[in-house]
């Protein structure tokens, strides 16, 4: 990247303090892997450093960073797929579990959220977790208003069927 200014490397050192921690919850939240959670944030964070000229010019960063969060947690939640299927054609034969299943009382709000396809989970974390209006959200993930609408409506209906209704409404910030 060249020179850079040194009000150019306080500023992105200003977003990043406060805006990482929020990226690395995202991640996790996004991929359910507290391990690479710090990873996606900082590989974000490299990205907008790398182009932080455009970045800090664009109206809203944040909503920028979030995207490239989302992104890079696609990409890698698509990779583990491809390797669990590759896995699997070198180890068709898995070993049968002899227990009953282990039914818990609570289902794991994380657990459900790894249950949703990427963008209604996107949808539902962004606007429930960050509590993120519809437009900030549709912004991060480069989808139309209309659409965060409708996928979070249904991420939510999906979610209320995994748990039982109190768990939903909490999550959402509902008071049944």
């Amino acid at each position: 990247m060249g020179t850079v200014p040194p009000d150019a490397a306080a500023e992105f050192h200003d977003f990043f303090e406060r805006h990482h921690a929020g990226l690395a919850r995202l991640a996790h939240l996004l991929t359910g892997d507290a391990d690479a959670a710090d990873d996606l944030a900082a590989d974000a964070l490299v990205a907008l450093w790398h182009r932080w000229d455009r970045v800090r010019a664009a109206d809203h960063p944040a909503a920028y960073a979030r995207g490239v969060v989302a992104n890079l947690a696609r990409s890698r939640i698509r990779s583990a797929v491809r390797e669990r299927r590759r896995v699997a054609l070198f180890w068709p034969h898995r070993a049968e579990h002899a227990d009953g299943p282990d039914v818990p009382a609570v289902v794991d709000v994380q657990q459900a959220l790894r249950t949703l396809p990427f963008r209604k989970r996107a949808c539902v974390v962004l606007r429930h977790a960050f509590d993120l209006s519809e437009r900030d959200t549709a912004l991060a993930l480069g989808i139309s208003v209309g659409t965060v609408k409708s996928q979070t409506s249904k991420g939510v209906a999906q979610l209320e069927k995994l748990l039982d209704s109190n768990a939903t409404a909490e999550l959402v910030g509902e008071r049944r």
